[in-house]
């Protein structure tokens, strides 16, 4: 791996979970909870290998169309994510930062959020993007709304400051490198629209509950072997 091109940022889009959890026999819930643990290591790996900032989309804005039973078990998942998460945090000086709506998740979910971002706002090592109740087009809105309280004005906004409106505003790396999605499908799902206007798209095939360090390695290798001219 020494001889690869590590990106700055990588951002996952975990794909797979219920399908995994059918074919197995499962009920779709230990899907959610095996994709969990999954998303750990690989947050493990990927610091590893030197790669600064890895955005995890947890829940998008649709995902609300779900079963009341199974958004009920994923609220409750995303706490005890946040707070082994900021156990490691505060270890390995990550910073924590969520992206996406905080008006609509459950009081003690929000709560948790936003105790690990105040924890770990100093840190400067690597940054967690935890995306919850995400979706890039919200952001956009979002971002569009924060314009008039600001000096930057329409029609003269250039893109530099818009950017400093979107949920990774004040951050080293704001655009991913590379987005991978598991499962096998093959689109974004509006995962930072903005922000990766230049990214490179590794689609895996496994659903997120089996990808193993390898399958990161891999996709960091045919990354490197990729010419990214940004249109040049």
């Amino acid at each position: 791996m020494d001889s690869l091109i590590i990106p700055n940022h990588i951002a996952i889009i975990p794909d797979g979970n219920r399908r995994w959890a059918k074919e197995h026999g499962f009920p779709s819930f230990e899907g959610h909870r095996r994709g969990f643990d999954v998303g750990t290591k690989i947050g493990k790996k990927i610091r590893s290998l030197g790669i600064y900032t890895m955005t995890m989309w947890a829940f998008s804005t649709e995902n609300w169309n779900r079963t009341k039973e199974e958004v009920s078990y994923l609220m409750k998942l995303y706490e005890t994510f946040i707070e082994k998460n900021l156990k490691e945090a505060m270890k390995e000086k990550i910073r924590i930062i969520h992206l996406g709506r905080k008006d609509r998740l459950p009081k003690t979910l929000l709560e948790k959020i936003k105790n690990s971002e105040e924890k770990t706002k100093n840190f400067k090592k690597y940054i967690l993007n935890v995306a919850l109740d995400y979706g890039g087009k919200d952001e956009i809105i979002r971002a569009i709304g924060k314009i008039p309280n600001s000096k930057f004005q329409t029609p003269n906004l250039a893109e530099e400051n818009f950017s400093q409106f979107l949920d990774t505003a004040d951050q080293p790396y704001p655009n991913p490198d590379l987005i991978i999605r598991t499962g096998g499908e093959q689109r974004t799902s509006g995962l930072m629209i903005w922000q990766a206007s230049y990214a490179e798209y590794i689609f895996l095939k496994k659903y997120f509950p089996d990808i193993k360090d390898k399958d990161i390695e891999m996709a960091i290798e045919e990354y490197s072997q990729r010419q990214r001219r940004f249109g040049k």
